[in-house]
């Protein structure tokens, strides 16, 4: 199949920009970037880049963009819950932002969602940590996306709703490792959209750190 002439693909955009006009992914008003001038500020005045960590726990850093409050929580709601699965674009392009995260993930070989399970994914419609974790791998240079090292392999109740010594037994056993030989002696940023109690990413990280991973980074859009 040959493939379409250029002079084609413009007229196919042009069209499609007339019947469905660029905008905001975040108020609706036309415009041609991801987000208007007015959006944009608003959410980057509340972006922190915060970077922690956590050597008690069985990764060594945490790096969270922002508190999970007021406007954000809202975000983070709507991309979760209300069907609105592009703004993950909104998320990786305020991490794209900020060059002092982007060169410390840079130093890292693979990266990893923390997997929702296949019950939940078909509710949902998408797994909203690894749409994040793809996009960040086109983002910085040699992170190595790798979607099906992590595997939920039981359908839980969501941690939201439990306290810090449930959310803890919510996630024994919960997980598995898909492929153990990709991730031996590697770096790896480990993919979540809130950071709570901990309870998730540990879970995750202690299981990656018996397949002889070198270092684990948990990059989240929010910490509560």
């Amino acid at each position: 199949m040959k493939p379409l002439p250029q002079a084609l693909i413009f007229l196919w955009k042009e069209i499609e920009n007339i019947v469905f006009p660029p905008c905001c992914l975040l108020c609706g008003k036309p415009n041609y970037s991801i987000w208007c001038k007015e959006c944009e500020k608003q959410i980057m005045k509340k972006a922190l880049y915060k970077i922690e960590k956590k050597e008690e726990l069985s990764f060594e850093k945490h790096i969270y963009l922002f508190l999970y409050e007021g406007k954000i929580r809202d975000l983070i709601l709507d991309y979760k819950f209300h069907d609105k699965s592009y703004l993950y674009k909104v998320f990786t392009e305020i991490l794209r932002k900020n060059e002092k995260i982007c060169g410390i993930l840079k130093k890292y070989d693979i990266i990893i969602p923390v997997p929702i399970h296949a019950k939940r994914k078909k509710q949902r419609g998408y797994d909203q940590s690894a749409l994040i974790a793809k996009e960040i791998s086109k983002i910085v240079p040699n992170l190595k996306y790798e979607g099906a090292i992590l595997q939920k392999r039981k359908h839980t109740v969501p941690q939201s709703s439990l306290t810090k010594e449930e959310r803890e037994q919510n996630v024994k056993n919960v997980y598995k490792i898909g492929n153990k030989e990709k991730i031996k002696k590697k770096k790896i940023v480990l993919v979540d959209d809130i950071y709570t109690t901990g309870s998730t990413a540990n879970a995750c990280a202690k299981l990656l750190k018996q397949q002889e991973v070198e270092e684990i980074l948990v990059f989240t859009i929010a910490k509560d």
